[in-house]
């Protein structure tokens, strides 16, 4: 495929793995009048291994603001523009929403070269439901902060994804547990496609406790990714169920006691579990 002029290229680099850069992604960089990288130190290697020799400047998230009309200026004369991050796909949790906005409000082209991201590699092992699925980005750094940030997210039924890093991951743990209980499925995984890759699926307690008994598994970084709240309601005896316990139970109590017990017992709301006695009560 031939790289267009007057185009900035979105292009996802590898998380850790330098193999895993595609072949469309080398050569776009290499056609590309410019490269934008979120640190040019860390990408620079990247870039030789591959052989790629297109000038390199930096884009984070102190700059970008300021590089917007310098990068439209350049797509507009010089030709096309990639932007790419220290690892993964840009703006995904790094910089790069506000240089493609500006371009799409310049009419300037933005294409996307897909490719590596942690989001998406961990979610692919992590042995938990995938069909829906909330990205929080990284949690505060104070304990507080990020304890009421959790709880926003303590009662959703789909599953959690979020980011850490080395110095935090035992208190971010330790937070978890606390907001999300203890018994709560999540996976941890731990410097993906990298040398020491780590997927642990265990309860948020267990986790914890593996993290704590392992330095090593306290070094690099981190994908959670923490299951969903089970609907109460999704695991609980079908009508009929119900209705066989409540026959049973009216034989020896009152319809309010028994639809209290049958509650309790089932988790179906107290409100439909009456509902059902009302029924049989008529029917005797």
């Amino acid at each position: 495929m031939t790289t267009l002029k007057h185009t900035l290229y979105v292009v996802a680099t590898p998380i850790g793995n330098r193999d895993d850069l595609s072949g469309r992604a080398i050569k776009t960089l290499n056609d590309c009048h410019c490269i934008y990288a979120e640190d040019t130190r860390h990408s620079r290697p990247l870039l030789q291994y591959h052989g790629i020799e297109t000038q390199i400047r930096s884009l984070h998230e102190h700059n970008e603001a300021g590089r917007a009309d310098i990068i439209i200026s350049q797509l507009r004369t010089d030709g096309s523009v990639a932007i790419i991050s220290d690892a993964g796909t840009p703006l995904i949790s790094d910089p790069g929403y506000r240089i493609v906005r500006a371009c799409q409000d310049a009419d300037i082209p933005v294409s996307p070269i897909p490719g590596a991201s942690a989001l998406i590699t961990a979610l692919s092992v992590a042995g938990v439901a995938t069909d829906r699925f909330l990205y929080a980005g990284f949690p505060p750094a104070k304990s507080a902060a990020r304890v009421a940030w959790l709880s926003e997210f303590a009662d959703q039924s789909c599953t959690i994804v979020l980011y850490e890093s080395p110095h935090r991951i035992l208190a971010s743990l330790g937070d978890i547990v606390q907001v999300f209980g203890r018994e709560r499925e999540m996976t941890l995984a731990r410097e993906l496609t990298k040398r020491f890759e780590t997927v642990i699926r265990a309860s948020s307690e267990e986790v914890l406790r593996i993290v704590e008994q392992d330095a090593q598994q306290q070094r690099g970084e981190f994908v959670l990714v923490i299951s969903g709240k089970k609907d109460r309601l999704a695991n609980s005896p079908d009508q009929t169920e119900i209705t066989e316990l409540l026959k049973t139970l009216l034989k020896h109590m009152p319809l309010k006691t028994a639809a209290k017990v049958a509650s309790e017992l089932t988790g179906a709301p107290r409100k439909q579990v009456y509902e059902v006695g009302i029924g049989l009560n008529k029917s005797d």
